[in-house]
């Protein structure tokens, strides 16, 4: 039934003359716990190897291990006797320094940073940095890709590249302002260094082909920046003169170029590597004798790294014969190219370095007084006293679902139920988790008034208009820990109903529904469902999902496509429970996705993952960068002090807020729902349906350009 003008009125009052429930001042202290797709499955170290001369044959049981299984490690360089690669550890990804085993002089030692100080520079007003995206060595300088400076407009990407003295800490910006710059790599000389750059073009949201180009400049100060290539990524120098690149071709295959420049504004560019498979990321030999790269073929779910004799024109596999079943990525050589790294899963075995697996990982947070943490899990909720978190296992890829026939329920290709085993609660220590529901379910929030109640979707996530999918409570017991003692009650059915929030005073429960036709908002009882009430309280063509309530009662937030229906282009909206108020939460128009807003404890801001500093590197280079919801924000309810709170290259989002400060370090998970899914995850989804030359022939135009 419709909402009529004076009964929204009415239940609008109710709620203003409710006292709110007990809540955080601004500056008390708070935690924001967020998800990251597939993130805790990565187990990344460096693996090296060395290329025996004169056919570079590689002798598997000569592959070492380089880095130490703790957190995740990527993206290597050679220096002397070193090894320099990135690591997320310690909470945001940074620069490393180890001794390297492969090498003739090289010894086992202890990690140790770059001059200390460098993972926690810091700008006030900046937030933290990221660091990553092929750190490299040129003289007395190191030369590494950051996102510290903001982009100055939203949706272009804050990736910049900067030297920094490595005796005096020195840095200087080489990227110009308003332009984005990715995967640099310095000349055998040091005098040159060659960036994939959008240029200052917009970002249009790209997450396959980014469709950089290739630009030179000097490495002392970034002067004589010129464009070498239009159409490249990932450059690699085989010589001062010489530098490889990969772009997708006519036919459809990311293949490997080479761009000859003599002269730098004639340059002779011509294909290395033939259609009929995927080549990428390469790494040129001194010489151009060889390169290496990171291969996708045909009839093979790994990317695998794989040499290419230039002279012969023949490939030598590499990574297939010694770790056939996992994916590997940006492989890089040594000075002397007698050494071959790249960095892969190191699986779950210990004698490797397996690590813990962690329920919460802590993420260094720009705000004092918000502790920040990455969740092994999906759809997180924090309990009203902020003392248990309710979630929902990871969701695997959608695209990987199939049917089993013999359970009539959709499972995904490796095992896995698409909306999770249950719904599970924890302590935010880590401990007591528990299911409470099997119920294939996505999405939870907690009631405030009725102890152990927890609102859920069951159904298939990811689901059209026409999917089933129902808004379901869950109440469980304290003593009795078995899911079926809990006690499920069906609140509202029939269409796509998903994503409940209650209202503070515990009475009401807004959801969205696509009963119309439409994805829209309603509202029902909380404790009795649609018996005791139905309204709708928003109406339209377009989608609105993800809403939730404010802990004050007086906002629902959500997001929409309404300023253009189906594109997929979502935006943050804010609107009172009777119906007034509608407003976008930014004034100005984004065209991007903004997704999964949560409200601050003290009902003043929203926390919420959006596309809105594009892409930190780029994605063939990166594993799953399927969707570029991007990064977690937080803004206040005018849209005003808007701040970026994570920099990576995953996908964040579906972040809570909760009351109560938890400490700031990682929560190891007691007793793991998944013990063995380390690497088991998918690689690129675009890979699972090649195009080009010797496959189904398929045109393919060139991928908008980005920012």
């Amino acid at each position: 039934m419709e909402l009529l003008p004076e009964t929204l009125v009415c239940f609008f009052l109710v709620l203003l003359v409710l006292p709110p429930p007990s809540s955080c001042a601004t500056e008390s202290p708070t935690s924001i716990v967020f998800t990251t797709y597939a993130r805790s499955n990565y187990a990344f170290d460096i693996f090296t190897v060395p290329l025996l001369s004169p056919d570079f044959h590689v002798d598997s049981s000569l592959e070492v291990q380089a880095t130490d299984g703790i957190s995740v490690n990527y993206n290597g360089f050679f220096y002397r006797d070193s090894l320099l690669y990135v690591s997320e550890r310690g909470g945001t990804p940074a620069i490393y320094l180890s001794s390297d085993p492969s090498s003739a002089n090289g010894r086992r030692s202890a990690i140790e940073e770059v001059r200390a100080a460098f993972p926690v520079i810091r700008s006030p007003g900046k937030g933290e940095i990221s660091l990553q995206d092929r750190p490299s060595v040129a003289g007395d300088r190191l030369i590494y890709v950051s996102t510290e400076t903001p982009a100055r407009a939203l949706r272009q990407s804050w990736a910049a590249v900067y030297s920094m003295h490595l005796e005096t800490l020195e840095r200087r910006r080489l990227t110009p302002e308003s332009v984005a710059d990715f995967s640099p790599a310095v000349s055998p000389s040091g005098e040159w260094t060659a960036v994939a750059s959008c240029g200052e073009r917009g970002w249009l949201g790209e997450i396959e082909e980014l469709s950089t180009d290739i630009y030179l400049f000097k490495t002392s100060d970034g002067s004589g920046r010129f464009k070498l290539v239009e159409n490249g990524g990932w450059p690699s120098f085989a010589d001062d003169s010489t530098v490889y690149f990969h772009r997708k071709a006519h036919d459809g295959w990311w293949s490997i170029f080479r761009s000859v420049f003599r002269c730098p504004h004639s340059p002779r560019i011509e294909r290395v590597t033939p259609p009929g498979f995927h080549a990428f990321t390469p790494a040129a030999s001194r010489g151009a004798k060889f390169i290496a790269v990171a291969t996708r073929r045909p009839g093979s779910e790994y990317r695998h790294i794989e040499i290419f004799d230039l002279v012969r024109g023949e490939f030598i596999e590499v990574t297939k014969n010694i770790s056939p079943a996992k994916d590997h990525y940006n492989p890089f050589l040594s000075d002397d190219s007698l050494r071959l790294g790249y960095h892969g899963c190191r699986g779950p075995n210990p004698s490797r370095g397996s690590g813990d697996r962690l329920f919460l990982e802590n993420i260094k947070s720009p705000i004092p007084s918000v502790s920040i943490f990455r969740i092994d899990g999906t759809f997180p909720a924090f309990s009203p006293d902020g003392k248990r978190i309710a979630f929902i296992p990871n969701l695997p890829e959608p695209s990987k679902l199939s049917v089993d026939r013999n359970d009539s329920r959709l499972r995904s290709s490796k095992g896995f139920t698409p909306d999770g085993p249950g719904v599970y609660v924890v302590n935010r220590d880590g401990s007591g988790k528990r299911m409470i529901s099997d119920e294939f379910s996505f999405g939870a929030a907690w009631d405030y008034k009725r102890r152990n109640v927890v609102y859920t979707s069951v159904g298939r996530a990811f689901g059209s208009e026409s999917t089933s999918v129902d808004i379901v409570s869950i109440t469980f017991s304290d003593t009795d820990t078995d899911p079926k003692s809990s006690k499920i009650v069906t609140l509202a059915s029939g269409g796509n109903n998903a994503f409940p929030s209650p209202s503070p005073d515990g009475r009401f429960l807004v959801f969205r529904s696509s009963r119309s036709g439409h994805k829209n908002l309603y509202v029902t009882d909380a404790v009795n469902g649609e018996p005791g009430g139905l309204w709708r309280l928003t109406e339209g063509e377009w989608t609105d999902t993800m809403c939730v309530w404010s802990p004050d009662g007086e906002w629902i937030a959500f997001s929409s496509d309404r300023d253009e229906p189906g594109s997929e282009k979502f935006e943050l909206y804010l609107i009172h429970p009777n119906g007034t108020g509608l407003r976008r939460l930014l004034p100005n128009r984004i065209g991007g996705k903004a997704n999964h807003p949560g409200f601050s404890p003290d009902s003043a801001r929203l926390v919420f993952g959006a596309d809105y500093a594009a892409v930190s590197a780029e994605p063939i280079s990166t594993p799953q960068q399927n969707m570029v919801h991007g990064e977690v924000f937080t803004a206040k309810l005018d849209g005003s002090e808007l701040r970026r709170i994570t920099h990576n290259y995953y996908e964040d989002g579906a972040a809570a807020w909760g009351p109560g400060f938890i400490e700031p370090v990682d929560v190891v998970d007691r007793d793991p729902i998944e013990k063995a899914a380390i690497c088991d995850f998918d690689d690129l989804r675009w890979f699972e349906h090649m195009t080009g030359a010797g496959n189904d022939g398929t045109s393919v135009t060139r991928a908008s350009r980005c920012g």
